[in-house]
């Protein structure tokens, strides 16, 4: 996995409105979150899928957003404030070494990676932080972009996630995505 960090300007390309008609998070998603759940976005950026994935989970569910980037973390916050969101979702800054997870073990229903895998040094530490926080029984879904990620790149992202303890589940299709959805054995 390469070691570098989307650039802030282009945070704000991937929020745009625009992106719903190639990538719409509610038809992405909604399948696999419900109502009540704690789903995780890592890498969340300004919070393209944050935001619609606060509205999936209800005034019951919670929203972990992480990513490494302060602006992008704040931008995310004033987007949640403007959308009446941000009492369901948390924010936090982690570093490279660390998703700074370790007080949700095995508490999060959901996780997504949404074109974020190619950016993490770290590939087997990271697939490990995740499988820990997510609960038994729970899904993660890690996509990357065929432009930007070869697929030989993307099958050996994940075989360190089934090195991990995650079992694949579905392949499922996203448009010029490479896409798979793991799941933690319980």
């Amino acid at each position: 996995m390469a070691e570098k960090m989307c650039p802030v300007w282009v945070g704000y390309l991937l929020a745009s409105p625009i992106r719903k008609l190639f990538q719409n998070p509610q038809k992405i998603l909604g399948h696999y979150i419900e109502n009540g759940m704690k789903v995780l976005d890592v890498g969340c950026a300004m919070g393209f899928f944050s935001l619609p994935i606060a509205r999936m989970v209800g005034s019951n569910g919670r929203v972990i957003c992480v990513d490494m980037q302060d602006r992008m973390i704040r931008s995310l916050e004033k987007r949640a404030r403007k959308t009446g969101l941000s009492d369901r979702i948390e924010t936090r800054i982690c570093h490279r070494n660390s998703l700074c997870l370790d007080d949700l073990t095995e508490e999060i229903d959901f996780a997504l990676a949404f074109a974020v895998v190619h950016e993490i040094p770290d590939a087997p530490g990271f697939f490990s932080e995740i499988y820990e926080s997510i609960k038994p029984n729970g899904k993660f879904l890690v996509t990357e972009p065929k432009g930007h990620v070869p697929e030989k790149d993307f099958e050996i992202c994940i075989s360190v996630a089934e090195q991990n303890g995650f079992t694949i589940i579905d392949r499922p299709q996203i448009r010029r995505s490479h896409t798979v959805l793991l799941w933690k054995k319980y």
